[in-house]
């Protein structure tokens, strides 16, 4: 795949939510949401690396559909944190304006897969 953006944004996130939830272990001394946030926004990239070693188009999409599917989940814990007080709106901006480009990505690789195995 050689230079993948969707490779480097999603490790860009993830090292976003380490970060977030490193203060929010440290500071804010909150364990249970930030491990939440923590396995969610690392699994996205972790499973972008998976596709790019897909056997097949069909586990290519079935990974990034996964990947897809933590993406949104990183972006509930985020907006729970907000609205539970652990975090204000401008410490999950960043993270969550990623995970909503990411999000879209994430679709357009598999739609993009998807209509050329279809075709």
């Amino acid at each position: 795949m050689g230079k993948s953006i969707l490779k480097e944004k999603s490790f860009d996130f993830a090292v976003e939510i380490v970060q977030l939830c490193r203060s929010l272990i440290e500071v804010k001394k909150e364990f249970v949401l930030s491990k939440q946030s923590l396995r969610s926004g690392t699994a996205v990239g972790a499973l972008v690396r998976e596709a790019q070693n897909a056997e097949s188009s069909k586990d290519f999409v079935h990974k990034l559909g996964i990947a897809q599917k933590e993406c949104d989940e990183s972006m509930y814990w985020l907006e729970l944190l907000k609205a539970s007080g652990y975090l204000m709106q401008e410490e999950i901006e960043i993270p969550y304006k990623q995970a909503g480009e990411l999000l879209k990505m994430l679709r357009s690789a598999i739609l993009t897969t998807k209509n050329k195995f279809n075709s």
